[in-house]
């Protein structure tokens, strides 16, 4: 699995931007921060809608009063929390809907 960085996110918009990457990279810094305070600034939900890309949500866990302990067995409790879940856009969506080409022929 390939792993693409910030940097990497930067040099591209850099380049579909005609800018200098120390430029873009200020951008990019920026647009996460945001993305990042508003998600945990969540009480307790929240939705950071982004046209053609997708939805970011923080959703609230229920309590788990019962819950198991897997390496002892000891029952204990598991309190409400928060989560991240994101929800690809249309277009995002129809795009990874696409089937891959492999170079591979399938097996008789």
């Amino acid at each position: 699995m390939r792993t693409v960085t910030k940097k990497e996110v930067a040099k591209r918009v850099a380049k579909m931007l005609g800018q200098k990457i120390y430029i873009t990279e200020e951008f990019v810094n920026a647009v996460f921060t945001a993305l990042r305070e508003i998600l945990s600034e969540a009480d307790p939900e929240i939705r950071i809608e982004i046209r053609d890309f997708g939805v970011f949500e923080v959703k609230q866990t229920k309590p788990k009063p019962k819950a198991r302990n897997p390496r002892t067995g000891e029952i204990i409790y598991v309190p409400a929390r928060r989560k991240t879940h994101f929800k690809p856009g249309k277009l995002l969506k129809d795009i990874l809907k696409q089937p891959i080409e492999t170079d591979e022929k399938p097996q008789d």
